[in-house]
């Protein structure tokens, strides 16, 4: 649809019925929910129909602020607001005199990175950019009553609200069905997170559809399933539903739906182990008895998930670990060389690996959650012992060497760790260890430690010039001085010697 047809709404792929004026705002945060740069919304309806409350809604919802002033723009055409997110641009086309003007406003160019409502569309005729997402405000059988009618002539806009309406439908099984949603975080794959509150409680929403694009080919979750990445929100079930079974601080499971990949998790609160960006050392001191203390229980290798169905924990395969640190070869090397890594620089890279992987192959094994660091551990003041440290984005857990959980956290990737301080929680880990099990082996911890330290650098160096070039997120490069300082930290234990000289032969 285009042009007047699509301006009547007249084959519209969903309609709602709203029952009174908060329904409206609950509308407004599912779409916020969903809003991306480019989307641009068209609120049709007579005056008094609801579109400047659905406006207001929304745009208070990005700014997570219900008081946000939100003036009609009915005399100015237009008003844009920097959230953190992207921008977001109100206009009102009513006292547009011709749909010229519309191109003086500079709509297209506030759409290449931010995203657009627009109140009185059909002032804008022809002018207006395909894609928009239409919504035809109508009155309903009462004052209060509204009737919502959606269409659009761009494919994908049915699709997404399903799912946040998808996402409104689960809340409402754990009673937060009327709770207000607000973006929370997203990360570097396809799963997304909101904060949803209803009067004095609150819950997290993971929201993780099946991957698109290039993330879903065949390629790409051949890959996945080589380096043992979880498929889908069953493992965060299992994974999460054994450590808290275990006494460890994962959220509890409010409302699932597994296959649609949406959970409703306990809200463990925004404490942070980090001030200001900085590590609280005391903070960083738990996190690290807290692995002490996981590292000391005996883990299962299948889990049995509230289904009744069963999770097999991946073994951390050798082929995985080196699967990994090939991202250095194919993503890093070239970037900093500016050439690719030649045959004979892969085939030695990868013997010396596997002679590293050889002389820690006695080492401690266990869960490894893999992303135990900084933006994953709650600070959760007033807890105790090892509730004191909540657990997210664990679902890629697997059974291997735990020196690398212990790495994770000593060299986080997205936090300067001092060198004294990376000591001082080394030493209160092992003082842990060592209390709790006089057979404790430092040394093989000690060289466990420098070599999955060195593997999951290597993987995140490749990771991290990987997001910047081929997905568009150039901020990761920022994080590459802080990894490359590492690297050469754990290249100075003696295990990695021969690897130390390969990597200071080609890196530059």
């Amino acid at each position: 649809m285009s042009g007047p047809e699509l301006r009547d709404i007249s084959d519209p792929f969903l309609s709602l019925d709203l029952e009174d004026e908060a329904a409206t705002v609950r509308l407004a945060e599912d779409l916020a929910a969903i809003l991306s740069p480019g989307d641009l919304i068209a609120l049709s309806g007579d005056l008094g129909a609801g579109k400047s409350t659905f406006a207001r809604a929304l745009l208070r919802t990005l700014a997570d602020d219900e008081d946000l002033e939100v003036p009609s723009p009915t005399f100015t055409l237009v008003q844009t607001y920097d959230f953190d997110r992207f921008a977001v641009s109100h206009f009102d086309l009513y006292r547009l005199e011709e749909p010229e003007e519309l191109e003086e406003l500079g709509l297209d160019e506030l759409l290449e990175t931010g995203a657009a409502l627009v109140e009185w569309p059909e002032q804008g005729g022809e002018l207006l950019p395909d894609g928009a997402l239409w919504l035809r405000f109508e009155a309903g059988e009462d004052d209060d009553r509204r009737r919502i009618l959606f269409a659009s002539d761009k494919a994908g806009w049915p699709e997404r609200l399903d799912r946040t309406l998808e996402i409104r439908q689960l809340l409402a099984k754990s009673d937060f069905g009327e709770g207000h949603r607000r973006h929370l975080t997203g990360d570097a794959s396809t799963r997304s997170y909101e904060r949803v509150s209803s009067e004095s409680r609150s819950a997290v929403v993971m929201n993780w559809p099946a991957p698109k694009g290039e993330a879903g080919s065949e390629s790409a979750l051949a890959y996945n399933r080589l380096v043992h990445r979880a498929p889908g929100a069953r493992a965060f079930v299992a994974v999460g539903e054994e450590l808290r079974r275990k006494g460890f601080a994962a959220p509890a499971i409010l409302a699932a739906d597994l296959d649609a990949g949406l959970l409703v998790l306990e809200d463990l609160g925004s404490g942070s182990v980090l001030s200001n960006g900085t590590p609280i050392a005391e903070r960083y001191e738990q996190a690290v008895l807290v692995l002490a203390e996981m590292h000391g229980v005996q883990w299962p290798g299948i889990v049995r998930l509230p289904d009744g169905t069963d999770y097999n924990v991946p073994t951390y395969s050798r082929e995985a670990l080196q699967t990994e640190a090939d991202l250095y070869l194919d993503w890093y090397v070239p970037h900093a060389t500016r050439i690719p890594a030649s045959p004979s620089a892969r085939e030695d890279f990868h013997q010396r690996w596997q002679s590293a992987f050889d002389a820690i192959a006695g080492a401690g094994t266990g869960w490894v959650l893999r992303d135990y660091h900084s933006p994953n551990l709650i600070w959760r003041e007033g807890q105790e012992g090892v509730s004191r440290v909540g657990l997210i984005d664990y679902q890629d857990t697997v059974i291997g060497p735990v020196a690398y959980d212990v790495a994770s956290l000593l060299l986080d990737a997205r936090v300067d760790i001092p060198q004294a301080l990376e000591k001082d929680l080394y030493q209160a880990y092992v003082q842990a260890r060592q209390s709790a099990d006089p057979d404790f082996d430092e040394a093989s911890f000690s060289a466990a430690y420098a070599v999955m330290g060195a593997q999951r650098i290597t993987k995140i160096l490749g990771i991290f010039i990987r997001l910047a070039e081929r997905d568009g997120k150039p901020a990761y490069l920022d994080h590459l001085p802080r990894m490359q300082s590492y690297l050469d930290r754990v290249l100075m234990h003696p295990v990695l010697s021969e690897l130390k000289l390969w990597y200071d032969g080609n890196r530059d």
